[in-house]
């Protein structure tokens, strides 16, 4: 992720005093999560840009800072070390400290401490904002604190111009403005468009909020925007944020009046959503359960079997005497384990933990690393095959793969498939610009789509095909979810 920031007029070069970073020396700055590091692309007497770009592992944010299983806050597959988040706030915060404050510094020249205190023309540049959907309230948010906003959007891939366009931006803001100004704004509002922030969210980011944001904020006309997502609508932080800014302003009653409605504890309906979201899950892996005891089968293997939750629901169960869980994500795998209570030996199967009373539990459970789009020879000899809500994470050009690997190469006696409706989505709040539900998706299906792809692949490999749903069905819309089940014709 990269940030610049562009300084134009008659010796630009004290940029470098500014933000106390040698222009003609790049540097590198170790943070928690990544490297940051320091540097400037252009540097002349009319012109001066510094660059700040910063490094992260992916794999780390997944695994947590040590690289254990625990404490990760993302999946696996995430887009954080490529978009400007929270990290970039932190990194702004970090390796800008002393330009951040505004505060002259010992030894600092009368005319660099003038420049400093001066409103300068600058400009800078955030390469891949994360904007699900806001790309007007850019203007909203930054215009009144004298910017001109100017921001590139791009389609979410070129040769799929279906897909729509990306949730990400690049933003340019040009203002003539105080330099530790900008960089408050910088750091304040990129996470008011990424919704996201890696670390823990607390009364103290209250006092970081009306600390660096307090002098403009209160007069903002998107106040209530900002705040709210600023501290990502915890209701009582917000509740809070607010408190403090009406003791600094005559406008408490105003300022009631207005959020007086919007910021209340969670709601029954805001809570009733929540418990559907996680029913729905739930009621589907329900529903691939019974449709497997349904088909009698003793053996069955989920492939992209994630976290292990459809395994879990199966090991309750005597009637599946072998079950085995594949997934790419290695990861994944070993929340899988300690879901099952499961323990990595020697030879990469996964095995009972010692000193568990059942002692048959580890010839049940097998879990391995693999793809789908690939032959594995251990895809084979299972009564049924389980792909639940991995298909729309392929790329449509690898569909051909996953069609032979699936129903000509494993070719069970069973496979069932579950993928999302695509036509319930308009029952979602907050579905990006590709009007997909998750970031990862490739694409999604209507109903219809899912019918021809199914009834296509059961005629050519010799199954037969139901298909259903799960969860609350709309009468025009169907249900959110779409499952099929696969049974190989004698």
């Amino acid at each position: 992720m990269l940030l610049t920031i562009t300084y134009t007029g008659t010796g630009t070069t004290d940029l470098g005093f500014l933000l106390f970073k040698n222009p003609y020396r790049p540097q590198k700055f170790e943070l928690g999560f990544g490297d940051a590091y320091v540097f400037y692309p252009e540097i002349s007497d009319k012109k001066t840009t510094a660059a700040l770009l910063l490094d992260i592992n992916p794999i780390n944010l997944a695994r947590g800072k040590e690289g254990s299983s625990e404490g990760g806050l993302f999946e696996y597959i995430n887009d954080r070390p490529y978009v400007c988040s929270s990290f970039m706030s932190v990194a702004v915060a970090g390796v800008f400290r002393t330009a951040m404050t505004g505060v002259h510094s010992a030894g600092m020249a009368e005319e660099h401490k003038k420049l400093c205190d001066s409103a300068i023309d600058l400009e800078a540049v955030l390469t891949m904002l994360p904007c699900r959907s806001d790309d007007a309230m850019l203007k909203k948010v930054f215009e009144p604190l004298g910017y001109e906003v100017k921001y590139e959007k791009f389609l979410s891939d070129e040769n799929f111009p279906d897909w729509g366009e990306s949730k990400y931006v690049n933003l340019t803001l040009k203002a003539k403005i105080r330099l530790c100004d900008l960089l408050k704004h910088i750091y304040i509002l990129i996470p008011v468009f990424d919704r996201q922030k890696h670390y823990w969210i607390g009364n103290d980011e209250v006092e970081k909020l009306l600390r660096n944001a307090g002098d403009w904020l209160s007069n903002h006309n998107e106040k209530e925007f900002i705040t709210s997502r600023y501290l990502k609508r915890m209701n009582p932080l917000v509740n809070l944020a607010f408190s403090r800014l009406n003791s600094e302003t005559d406008s408490d009653e105003s300022i009631k009046e207005t959020n007086e409605d919007a910021f209340l504890p969670e709601s029954a309906e805001i809570i009733e959503k929540r418990e559907k979201k996680l029913n729905l899950n739930m009621r589907r892996l329900g529903g691939v359960v019974a449709a497997l005891k349904n088909c009698r089968a003793r053996s069955v293997i989920d492939i992209g079997c994630g976290e292990g939750n459809l395994l879990r629901m199966l090991s309750r169960e005597k009637q599946f005497e072998r079950i085995s869980g594949a997934d790419v994500s290695c990861l994944m795998l070993e929340r899988a384990s300690e879901k099952l209570k499961l323990i990595d030996s020697p030879d990469n199967k996964f095995y009972l933990r010692a000193g568990e009373k059942n002692r048959t539990y580890h010839d049940r459970i097998n879990l391995f690393q693999s793809s789908l789009t690939y032959k594995d020879a251990r895809f084979k000899g299972y009564d049924a095959a389980c792909v639940i809500e991995v298909i729309e994470h392929l790329d449509p050009s690898r569909l051909s793969a996953l069609e032979r690997v699936l129903f000509d190469f494993t070719k069970p006696r069973f496979i069932i498939l579950t993928t999302p409706n695509k036509e319930y989505n308009v029952k979602y709040e907050n579905i990006g610009n590709n009007k997909l539900r998750h970031s990862d998706h490739r694409f999604e299906w209507t109903r219809a789509e899912f019918k021809d792809w199914a009834e296509k692949n059961a005629s050519q490999f010799g199954y037969s095909v139901k298909i259903s749903g799960s969860g609350d069905a709309d009468e025009e819309l169907g249900a959110p979810t779409q499952m099929g089940v696969f049974t190989l014709c004698q």
